[in-house]
């Protein structure tokens, strides 16, 4: 066989992985847009105390931390289809799990289910890597943008699903915050068929099928990303925006609920949140690929830091104000994620690189965890618009990091 003709066959194979990847990834999205705000809700709901909202947040971002280092181990032994298959399933369990959780109004199960539809967050991270598993220099921001952006249609959806799937949920004598986890078991399930399904030839085995990969243990990974700085760059820049973006989305629905907002109206906030999320991921990807990793990540740090400023001098009754605060704060993260995840796929080592996506996101789901919980005592004890407030000196101090490091990797000018 020509090279050209290897070349084509891998295009073409790229085509259909992303593709595959893409269609997963809006039913993964549906299934796990409306669980983020109906758990807060739900566990508020069951205990009667709003400093505990940030817990089945906190308990999902546990679970996809573990996740992210089984998923890791998983895909090194048996590739990506094994595992981003076994993680969305692993959530539908955790989504009947709170369906069972939310009719015994049990905290401490609803709690053990939020840990395993955590897992389905952990598969959607590493689907993002496994775009790339075939891509080069010319193509490799686009594939990775273009997965995230296959959520926007499922993720758009989902939460402004929580008012009618609690309809529904009532006509079947179940709680109505059960709703949303009855449409997530479905989703999820159908997103787990796809992948194992559809998702041949498998983009870690085919990438990796003439070297032998070693898996390092996270610490030691992590030791060789901070001495990179461009990885570090990466890290940080994922790991920050993460932690910014989940605090404050997580706790919005609870700001909201002080002054007994709908279900309809929160759902539709949480829509717009998520649009930004993905949305223009695909421009994103075209940004970073055409003028670099480092400007799309200062873009992205400062959008998230107009988004703390317009969401934390919000009333809860502003509904049009935390809509433009929340779709900020969804565009930020969107670029935190592509530019962060682009540069440090790129700039680490071969042989550290599995071990390198999967140390990045059990470090992004374990600070989001750390911080997604504080956020409920925050909101409870100061208030909303501090919580905003304590996201800006974490935001600056990457943006720093970012003004000082020299990044060796320009602007890609091959057309993809």
């Amino acid at each position: 066989m020509s090279a050209s003709q290897v070349r084509m066959d891998n295009r073409a194979d790229g085509r259909h992985i992303v593709g595959t990847l893409a269609v997963a990834a809006v039913f993964g999205g549906l299934g796990t847009a409306s669980t983020t705000p109906a758990g807060s809700l739900l566990i508020t709901k069951i205990t009667g105390n709003d400093s505990l909202a940030g817990l089945t947040q906190t308990s999902g971002l546990v679970g996809a931390a573990i996740a992210a280092a089984v998923l890791a181990k998983i895909t090194s032994n048996h590739g990506r289809r094994v595992a981003l298959s076994a993680g969305y399933a692993a959530a539908v369990i955790g989504s009947a799990l709170a369906v069972i959780a939310a009719v015994n109004s049990s905290a401490l199960l609803l709690l053990l289910a939020a840990m395993l539809v955590g897992c389905a967050v952990a598969t959607a991270l590493q689907a993002r890597f496994a775009a790339v598993d075939t891509a080069d220099d010319s193509n490799r921001s686009k594939r990775l943008s273009f997965v995230v952006w296959g959520s926007t249609i499922g993720a758009v959806t989902g939460p402004n699903l929580i008012a009618p799937s609690g309809h529904f949920a009532q006509q079947m004598h179940l709680p109505p915050l059960a709703g949303p986890y009855l449409i997530s078991g479905s989703t999820l399930a159908i997103a787990a068929v796809v992948i194992m399904v559809l998702l041949r030839p498998d983009p870690y085995l085919v990438a990796n099928r003439t070297t032998t990969v070693t898996r390092h243990p996270v610490l030691d990974t992590l030791t060789v990303i901070h001495r990179n700085p461009p990885a570090r760059l990466g890290l940080w820049t994922l790991v920050v925006g993460h932690v910014a973006m989940v605090s404050i989305m997580v706790m919005t629905p609870v700001h909201m609920k002080h002054d007994d907002m709908g279900l309809s109206i929160i759902g539709f906030v949480i829509s717009v949140h998520v649009a930004g999320m993905y949305a223009f991921s695909p421009l994103v990807g075209a940004a970073a690929q055409r003028w670099g990793r480092k400007p799309v990540i200062l873009a992205g740090l400062g959008t998230l830091l107009a988004a703390a400023a317009v969401a934390g001098t919000a009333m809860p009754m502003d509904a049009l104000q935390l809509e433009i605060g929340l779709f900020l704060l969804g565009a930020g993260w969107s670029m935190t994620l592509i530019g962060g995840s682009t540069l440090l796929a790129e700039s680490i080592e071969a042989d550290y690189k599995i071990s390198a996506q999967g140390a990045s996101d059990v470090l992004m789901s374990a600070s989001a965890a750390l911080f997604g919980g504080l956020a409920g005592v925050v909101i409870a004890e100061l208030s909303y618009a501090w919580l905003c407030a304590f996201a800006s000196p974490l935001l600056i101090a990457v943006a720093v990091m970012a003004l000082r490091t020299r990044t060796t990797l320009s602007p890609i000018e091959v057309p993809a």
